[in-house]
């Protein structure tokens, strides 16, 4: 009675009913619309492993599990069994089940690797193909039985075509004959024969029988004797042909009650899927995500509750996570019945606390948040993914038990203690009898409270002696219940309503595994500096709007707002200072304290969401930084690309006037004078195109960096530190952060663009200078093709566009080395055909190869450079 009061309270009904919504069958909606609560484990297990696989197939599948074509065939399949015939739209159901149910398995099968729970449910489907095209070949999409399903049937047809057509014609003729006497050019039909309408004062001109007169009498509907004879065959005809009908039906009804206990089963399981579909849809509606239990564990495929420690029974490994939790009703009220947005909750249980003391001013949320954690553990229960945040952690729940609302009734004298009283010893009953399957050393000594003769009459537990007495015992084992009160101890006088209060809440932490309540009584608050087992919450109220939040805060108990409440709202000043003064010291004192951690809690919050931004706006500078480094390097490439163009272009040119020049010359006679002029003409192309006769601008003065010098990292587009000095091969280190590193002068510049000095290593004899010049002169010098990290870039995972600009730079960064090692990966090949592509229009690239096998093979490619 308890269990089903408190789903009442909880109002579990209108999820079930809002759940049902989401059903594709008709008997998944009435299964769901009164969902039963698992009683074991192992039963909410496996509605949540169906639940998990039901939803990644939703998100996989384009349209979704598809349930389409299936019936409540439940009431044919009992008829069949009674040897009864089914209608051709039974049958047809029938028929359009079967395939249904096939197309679902094989939407499963195809993925059944992934989805092995709904892959196993699928695998006792038995869909018979062979009855449903049977059922197909003899019932037609209107439900009648066709021509093919039996020979005679035919036969009758045919005959009752030709009769018909006989009676059409013969009437019709009479018609066309006795025009004078027809009320209407009409043929139509009374009591299965076919008749026309007759003037009633021309009735004799058409002798026959009258079947039927209308509403003034002006009109007899006649059956003319000459077809009376056809009429009577063509009824003969349709009752052969209902015989016959029949008799097919009964024969396709025979073969289906051979096979009830499979299509009972096939009915048994798509209602079990189409459940799990619709536990996923409505989560995937909530934007839930699935619950793990604490206090359960899977040993050799078996489920074990994980019990507290034997030597300490006051630490308990059963923690409450539940990070932004929604009611579910309040979300439908939003999304549907343009209600209110929805104000999350966080409900945080520590292992080793059992009562948390939830308190603060009317109209605060106490009530909404008791009901919240309690449908959440109830969805939990029954496969439903939870409205809250990952990771959601609870535990299972044997009984969720509630005392909301009052319980007054003036015709049983209940008032609103009583009834509260009532409703709490119920749920103490409701543990003392499931502790009383435990063994015999374990059992919890509660006497069950006993009524007067009169069973309405609970006049005899009003009392604090009452209630007192039948806690004999508070020493008793862990009970997996989650108790929900609300306005504990309240109704009666205060002193005694918090006495008991607390002694119901003390008793409940040893009885029951998790107990929430709500309460106005200022003791109540202290009971977690006196056991380490209980927790404060309370709902914030802002005093300046005089408006609950509907926020939950742990940790801090709620103060009074009743003064403050009433100053703002304008009552007198000398009433309220007498008021403060009955109030008393020490809880002056005590909401003092708590106003004064109430102000540090939103001071920390202040300073988080100052942090919050700061971060956001950090990253969204980040990004900008990222996105103009990028579109500066794409602009660089693009100005080198018209350089070299316009340089080519130039060349071109200037060749083209050389040879010009050239023509001239070798025309005729050359003089002295023609090859003084060619001269000059030579002199100025080459002082128009040759870089070196342009007037070169003024080189930037080169800045050499000191330690403690600000200096940038064009490459990684970086400021830094310098920390010492360089050395002979022109290393120095840097820092920017908190992170140190070394690079060359020539990879860096000063703030404003200068480039560093780079010193040149002086030679320590003559010789070395000769050979050196020689070098120079002679040839170049070879440059190194070792493979060495500077020289190597790694590009997997990297888009192509991506990896063509990471190449341009590298290149530009390596000439001074003779090759670089390219490492895109083998993958699907794309980025290895990109990096081809780009090397072999690269104007620095003079070949390229793949790594030898040692050094990466397929996966590495080596650029050599020109």
């Amino acid at each position: 009675m308890i269990q089903a009061e408190t789903l009442e309270l909880l109002e579990w009904q209108r999820l079930c009913h809002h759940l049902a919504t989401f059903a594709t069958t008709k008997l998944g909606a009435v299964v769901t619309r009164n969902l039963p609560i698992p009683q074991s484990p192992s039963e909410t297990l496996e509605l949540l492993a169906q639940t998990k696989e039901a939803y990644q197939l939703e998100l996989r599948l384009t349209t979704g599990l598809s349930l389409r074509g299936i019936q409540d065939i439940g009431d044919a399949l009992e008829r069949v069994e009674r040897h009864g015939i089914l209608s051709g739209e039974e049958l047809l159901e029938i028929a359009t089940t079967l395939a249904g149910a096939r197309q679902l398995r094989r939407q499963i099968d195809a993925h059944e690797e992934d989805f092995p729970v709904l892959a196993e449910l699928v695998s006792e489907l038995r869909t018979y193909p062979e009855l449903e095209q049977e059922i197909h070949r003899c019932i037609d999409d209107r439900g009648d039985v066709t021509d093919r399903a039996n020979p005679k049937l035919a036969e009758i047809r045919t005959k009752l075509k030709s009769t018909r057509d006989r009676i059409y014609e013969i009437l019709q003729n009479i018609l066309q004959r006795k025009a004078g006497a027809i009320q209407e050019q009409l043929i139509t039909q009374r009591g299965d024969r076919f008749v026309i309408p007759v003037k009633a004062p021309q009735k004799d001109q058409v002798p026959g029988i009258v079947h039927d007169t209308s509403a003034k009498g002006g009109t007899l509907y006649i059956e003319p004797k000459s077809t009376i004879e056809l009429n009577n065959q063509l009824r003969q005809l349709q009752r052969r042909e209902q015989v016959e009908e029949e008799a097919v039906r009964q024969v396709l009804s025979e073969q289906i009650a051979e096979v009830k206990p499979d299509l009972e089963r096939l009915l048994v399981i798509v209602t079990t899927i189409d459940l799990a579909v619709s536990r996923a849809r409505y989560s995937l509606w909530l934007e839930a995500n699935p619950p793990t239990f604490t206090n359960l564990k899977i040993e050799d495929e078996t489920v074990k509750f994980v019990l507290p420690s034997q030597t300490d029974k006051t630490k308990f490994q059963n923690p409450v996570t539940l990070r932004q939790l929604r009611h579910p009703l309040l979300v439908w009220q939003q999304q549907h019945e343009q209600g209110t947005p929805v104000v999350p909750i966080d409900v945080n249980i520590k292992p080793s606390i059992r009562v948390v003391a939830i308190t603060g001013p009317n109209t605060g949320g106490k009530t909404v948040t008791l009901k919240t954690i309690g449908m959440a553990a109830l969805m939990a229960k029954v496969g439903l993914f939870i409205p809250a945040r990952e990771p959601v952690e609870m535990p299972w729940f044997d009984l969720v038990l509630a005392d909301i609302g009052d319980e007054q009734s003036i015709e049983q004298s209940l008032s609103t203690f009583s009834g509260h009283i009532r409703r709490i010893s119920r749920i103490l009953n409701a543990l003392s009898a499931e502790k009383q399957l435990e063994p015999e050393d374990q059992k919890n000594e509660v006497e069950p409270v006993k009524n007067s003769e009169n069973t309405e009459e609970i006049e005899e537990i009003d009392s604090l002696e009452t209630i007192k007495a039948q806690i004999k015992n508070p020493e008793v084992n862990l009970s997996n219940s989650l108790i929900l009160l609300d306005e504990i101890g309240a109704g009666t006088d205060p002193t005694e309503g918090s006495a008991l209060a607390t002694a119901l809440l003390q008793y409940l932490a040893d009885s029951a595994l998790v107990t929430i309540a709500t309460t106005h009584f200022g003791e109540l608050k202290a009971l977690k500096y006196q056991d380490d087992r209980f927790e404060n919450a309370s709902v914030e109220f802002d005093e300046k709007s005089l408006q609950p939040t509907y926020r939950l805060l742990w940790g801090i108990p709620g103060r009074s707002n009743a003064l403050t409440i009433a100053k703002r709202l304008g009552l007198k000043p000398e009433i309220l200072e007498t008021a403060a003064s009955y109030v008393g010291g020490t809880s002056q004192e005590v909401n003092d304290v708590i106003a004064g951690l109430e102000a540090q809690r939103k001071q920390q919050e202040t300073k988080a969401q100052e942090a919050s931004k700061l971060l956001k706006e950090t990253e969204r500078l980040h990004q900008e930084l990222i996105r103009k480094s990028t579109l500066l390097k794409e602009r660089e490439q693009e100005l080198k690309r018209e350089q070299e163009q316009a340089i080519q272009e130039a060349l071109i040119q200037a060749k083209g006037e050389i040879a010009g020049v050239i023509r001239r010359l070798q025309q005729g006679q050359p003089k002295a004078q023609d090859a003084q002029k060619a001269t000059e003409a030579l002199d100025q192309i080459a002082e128009q195109r040759l870089p070196s006769r342009k007037q070169k601008p003024p080189e930037k003065p080169k800045f050499q960096p000191k330690v403690g010098d600000r200096i940038r990292i064009p490459s990684i587009g970086q400021t830094a530190e310098v920390m010492n000095e360089p050395d002979e091969n022109g290393q120095l280190t840097v820092r920017f952060g908190i992170m140190k590193m070394n690079v060359g002068l020539a990879e860096i510049e000063s703030l404003d663009g200068q480039k560093a000095e780079i010193p040149t290593k002086t030679k320590t004899s003559e010789n070395t200078k000769n050979s050196a010049s020689e070098t120079t002169t002679s040839a170049p010098a070879k440059r190194a093709t070792v493979r060495t990290s500077k020289n190597t870039i790694d590009l997997r995972g990297k888009r192509v566009s991506e990896a063509e600009i990471e190449i341009d730079r590298m290149l530009g960064q390596m000439l001074d080395f003779g090759a670089i090692w390219i490492i895109h990966g083998k993958g699907t090949g794309q980025l290895r055909r990109g990096v081809h592509e780009l090397l072999k229009n690269h104007s620095l690239v003079e070949r390229f190869e793949l790594a030898p096998q040692a050094e990466g093979g397929a996966g590495v490619t080596v650029a050599y450079l020109k």
